[in-house]
């Protein structure tokens, strides 16, 4: 029995999830992510901060920012940020309407992008954003980590406002 296999080759051959059933799972949590922000009171979202930490707009124009020019990425190998496509320190827009359309414009884009990605594509190699070495699935995992993190700090913000959070296992 052959036992040189790398986990990347390992990788390229086994599917324990399929393109389609990833960008499902990656959408679900955006959807919750849309609820999050929908749940934040127009001046708290630019407003409030615990122990120092970033807005919840400025955590979700983070979100916004390594979606738009990830998915790029994944699907072209192009990591530059560059317009029309944000980056993580862009400012959010003025109110929350306009960070929400944002926010579905990038969804419709990962969207568009995402059956241009070769099926190969998943295993291939490289840095994101000229830093984060990895997989691509492992980088489309990041995203979503990232995502699931300032997510939950949001959760903690909106508690400390007073407001009952959404379900988190509410993906639709």
């Amino acid at each position: 029995m052959e036992t040189n296999n790398t986990a990347q080759e390992m990788a390229a051959t086994t599917n324990i999830i399929t393109p389609e059933a990833l960008l499902a799972h990656w959408q679900g949590h955006r959807r919750l992510s849309r609820k999050v922000i929908e749940a934040f009171p127009e001046d708290q979202f630019y407003t409030f901060s615990i122990g120092g930490m970033r807005t919840y707009a400025q955590l979700t124009m983070e979100m916004i920012g390594l979606a738009a020019p990830g998915i790029r990425g994944i699907a072209f190998g192009d990591w530059t940020f560059s317009e029309p496509v944000l980056d993580y320190s862009t400012p959010a827009p003025a109110t929350k309407a306009e960070v929400l359309n944002l926010w579905d414009l990038i969804t419709d884009y990962i969207n568009n992008l995402w059956p241009q990605i070769p099926a190969q594509r998943f295993g291939e190699v490289e840095k994101a954003f000229g830093m984060y070495e990895d997989t691509i699935t492992g980088t489309i995992l990041y995203l979503i980590e990232n995502e699931v993190h300032h997510r939950a700090q949001g959760y903690v913000y909106l508690r400390a406002l007073g407001i009952e959070p959404p379900f988190f296992w509410d993906r639709n």
